[in-house]
């Protein structure tokens, strides 16, 4: 059989267009192989949303040429974000490329595979899979995401998610469900559902309140043990939408926000609106109706025109939020987002201050949250092996998503004697904290809960916390 390499960059929105494309390929009599050396045809799919995934991008294409020159692979395929760019600059500097495939394309895998010529699709993506899609996880077996909606929108000035993704589209309810369905009877124990805005899941369906039906459905399969959801519009937040987070024990008391920033005159020029009051009300309403909530939340420093005055008043509106988790983003000036015509464009130094600056804040609130947690005791999924060492477990509690926040380092598992007795990735386990550090918790497993019967007989994964499918990036 062909053997397929594949380096997947970027959000997890990219990985899942990957996974289908690796189950597309699988279907077909395709191989997948986490060895370069050993594929007989390498895909990058690419991410292009700001200059350094767009380098890693480039660099990455480049390695892959590097195989072809020299090795065993006879096609090399560029897929995903960077396409829907520089579609043409690909195909006229990368020689070593045989084809391309945009974000509305993704369904062409096999073509190119087979050296069909690939025609492009039409100028704005319109692909969107669904539960008969075929698809391999990447992701370890016990955890799995789910893209529930595509596309974009909103006019943030900053973003060129739009020209990359097409226009918002969600999927069909039932399909979502059946694909949750699915996994959870392959062994899947977490779903964490993404696409550009879930908040606004369904209103292109006529689906009123849309998200949190489909958290109440997915909420009653019993299978599962974790549902969560990211990426919510902080306008789109709704009492109904907290309540039906409060409502179920599923799913978890997580929710991230990006904001982007909290000056008032940054937020109208990065045409999101709002301001640092009314998210702060938006918060108390958050914690008050879900208590025990983990928030995380973004930022963008450096947009053109954001004064020290604005960035103070960022600054402040971080101590006084309290966000369990935070990511901090420079401003990056891509050409074909309406941003890049703004005046008032800050210096490279400057941004980097200021990015350095909001982290050393949110580093100083993780710790004080976190040593609040030494000498408790959480109810956490066991992950399998550190990478680090065989002999620490990692975990995590439900205000921990997978890939972006911390984690616990767990050094002893109680009961367990020796790796014959471990318990499988995905197993859920109550674990006392002993010891906290910036991002990340260490404790030990005090309590392993027995899992529940497998539906229709199916076995436990043996090796849960390996990739059967590894990619190479």
């Amino acid at each position: 059989m062909p053997k397929v390499g594949f380096v997947s960059l970027g959000c997890p929105k990219n990985l899942v267009d990957s996974e289908v494309m690796m189950g597309i390929l699988a279907r077909s009599g395709y191989e997948i192989t986490p060895r370069a050396a050993d594929a007989d045809v390498l895909v990058v799919n690419t991410c292009s949303f700001i200059e350094p995934a767009r380098k890693e991008s480039v660099d990455s294409i480049l390695e892959m040429a590097e195989y072809k020159k020299f090795g065993r692979a006879q096609k090399l395929i560029v897929a995903g974000c960077l396409v829907e760019r520089y579609r043409d600059e690909i195909r006229e500097q990368i020689p070593e490329v045989d084809a391309v495939i945009g974000t509305g394309d993704v369904e062409k895998i096999l073509a190119a595979c087979e050296g069909e010529t690939v025609h492009d699709s039409e100028p704005s993506p319109t692909f969107l899979y669904h539960d008969l899609t075929p698809r391999i996880l990447a992701t370890p077996l016990h955890t799995a995401y789910i893209k529930i909606n595509e596309g974009c929108d909103h006019p943030c000035a900053f973003c060129i998610i739009p020209q990359l993704r097409g226009r918002f589209r969600s999927r069909r309810f039932e399909s979502v469900i059946r694909e949750a369905e699915n996994l959870a009877a392959a062994g899947v124990r977490e779903i964490n559902l993404i696409g550009q805005d879930t908040t606004f899941y369904g209103e292109d369906l006529g689906l009123r309140n849309g998200l949190p039906l489909l958290l109440e459905r997915l909420a009653a399969i019993e299978n599962l043990d974790w549902i969560r959801f990211l990426y919510c519009y902080p306008n789109r937040i709704t009492p109904k939408l907290l309540d039906t987070i409060a409502a179920h024990e599923r799913l978890v008391k997580y929710m991230d926000i990006p904001l982007q920033h909290a000056s008032r005159s940054v937020l109208a020029r990065m045409k999101r609106g709002s301001n640092a009051d009314a998210f702060l009300k938006m918060l108390t309403r958050i914690r008050r109706t879900v208590p025990g909530v983990s928030l995380r939340t973004s930022f963008i420093v450096g947009f053109p025109g954001e004064t020290e005055a604005d960035f103070r008043e960022l600054c402040g509106f971080v101590r006084e939020a309290e966000f369990d988790w935070m990511g901090v983003f420079a401003y990056s000036d891509e050409e074909t987002a309406k941003s890049y015509a703004c005046d008032g464009k800050i210096d490279a130094d400057t941004i980097g201050r200021r990015r350095d600056e909001l982290m050393a804040i949110q580093q100083k609130i993780s710790q004080r949250k976190l040593r609040k947690k030494i000498g408790k005791t959480f109810t956490a999924m066991l992950e399998g092996p550190s990478a680090e060492t065989d002999l620490v477990w990692t975990a995590r509690i439900e205000g921990m998503a997978p890939d972006i926040d911390g984690k616990i380092y767990v050094t002893e598992i109680a009961g367990v004697n020796d790796s014959s007795e471990l318990p499988s990735p995905g197993t859920m386990a109550r674990i006392e904290i002993t010891e906290a550090r910036d991002y990340d918790l260490i404790g030990r497993a005090v309590e392993v809960f027995a899992r529940p019967p497998r539906p229709n007989g199916l076995p436990e994964p043996a090796t849960a916390s390996s990739q059967p499918f590894p990619i190479l990036a």
